[in-house]
């Protein structure tokens, strides 16, 4: 067997155990698929998400649903106004020995854990919030001047309420950037809400297994890596990224405060392999571009004060550049 007959076997290996995943997510998190697909694929990605949904739709369970089927050690931060960063990163205690001798000694915080869960992150303070800055683009953070190492896999998954503005903080634009995708989470369809009713109060609550473990996801991550991408599809995502920016001269000037840098285009190159994966198929397309366009874009990008007093939303101006640079019309 050739090393591109191989490589294709394990990739479609990978498909199928990406399938088992979604399924057991989706008996716990039940009739939100599109939030499961990207929530898998930011950890599929090697990135960060951030949940954003109404109180009790169930971003909670999603993230502790998926520390089981992904078998990762998971840790839980509620944000709260007077929430420290040592809260988070852990601190260094002087402890006294049996013979009287003092030494220092490090008592780590609840990041190190492979995934943490950041519940309704907007409501501690920006002090607070910066301290997940380090941890989530380069794995370690500093303390007392010493670097420590979180190790891999390390995935934040962020939860925040869209509508409670009073005592949150909202998040500055360099920690969105951090984030890999932005998931809204809607309410349900009354056959979803009747699904749910059933399977949560009866006698019987649904339960799930591990369907990978920490090794298996850091392979599998290195293996989305080395999926092709057409010329065509990265040509798009440049097209999309860069059309989405208010430069001097461009049609978006006036609408635009800031648009998406290069992370943007790093993340689109990333998850339309592993939405191509899920959907069954080993090549992604300029379609599977247009349907990541919105969770990838909305949280790298903000409206003018004159853009929201004429009542333009960022939806839609994603919806008009994909349709203007790729052709084709952005998913919901």
């Amino acid at each position: 067997m050739s090393d591109a007959d191989a490589l294709v076997a394990r990739i479609e290996a990978l498909g199928d155990k990406l399938t088992k995943a979604r399924s057991a997510t989706a008996r716990r998190f039940i009739g939100q698929d599109r939030v499961v697909e990207l929530a898998l694929s930011a950890m599929l990605g090697g990135g960060h998400a951030l949940v954003v949904g109404l109180p009790g739709l169930g971003k909670t369970l999603l993230v502790d649903t998926l520390s089981t089927v992904m078998g990762l050690s998971a840790s839980r931060i509620q944000f709260t106004p007077d929430l420290m960063p040592a809260d988070i990163l852990g601190s260094e205690v002087l402890e006294t020995a049996a013979d009287g001798s003092r030494a220092f000694r490090f008592l780590p915080g609840p990041v190190f854990c492979q995934l943490l869960m950041a519940d309704e992150i907007n409501r501690a303070s920006p002090r607070t919030q910066s301290a997940l800055l380090q941890a989530m683009q380069e794995r370690e953070v500093t303390i007392a001047g010493q670097h420590r190492p979180l190790g891999p896999p390390f995935h934040v998954l962020a939860t925040q309420n869209p509508i409670e503005q009073e005592g949150t903080y909202p998040l500055p634009e360099a920690q969105l950037d951090r984030f890999l995708v932005q998931i809204d989470v809607d309410y349900p369809s009354r056959a979803d809400e009747r699904a749910i009713l059933l399977a949560t109060t009866g006698a019987d609550v649904a339960t799930t297994q591990a369907v990978f473990t920490a090794a298996e996801l850091i392979e599998a991550q290195g293996l989305i890596r080395r999926m092709p991408v057409g010329e065509t599809v990265v040509e798009a995502i440049l097209d999309l990224v860069r059309g989405c920016r208010p430069d001097r001269g461009h049609a978006l000037e006036g609408t635009l405060a800031w648009g998406p840098g290069p992370r943007a285009a790093q993340a689109l190159m990333l998850l339309v392999r592993v939405r191509a994966l899920l959907h069954g198929r080993l090549v992604p397309s300029v379609a599977d571009v247009a349907a990541l366009a919105r969770p990838v874009l909305s949280h790298r990008m903000s409206l003018t004060f004159a853009a929201r007093a004429r009542g333009e939303t960022l939806g839609g101006v994603i919806e008009a550049a994909v349709q203007q640079t790729l052709g084709v019309e952005a998913a919901a």
